[in-house]
């Protein structure tokens, strides 16, 4: 019992060694319309910002 979970042990340690080779994604262009939500978010996010210097500076 004692050798077979030696063996067993030895091959599930061997098994990464067997797995294929990790191959980089390409990047994909990024389009028009993903262009345009990412300029509408910043715009949000730095209206929000204002928003919150304009309630702690009225405070």
């Amino acid at each position: 019992m004692r050798f077979l979970s030696l063996v067993l042990l030895a091959v599930s340690a061997a098994a990464p060694l067997h797995a294929a080779g990790f191959d980089r994604p390409i990047p994909q262009a990024q389009s028009a319309t993903a262009e345009v939500w990412f300029a509408f978010a910043c715009l949000a996010l730095l209206a929000a910002l204002y928003a919150v210097h304009w309630l702690v500076t009225r405070r």
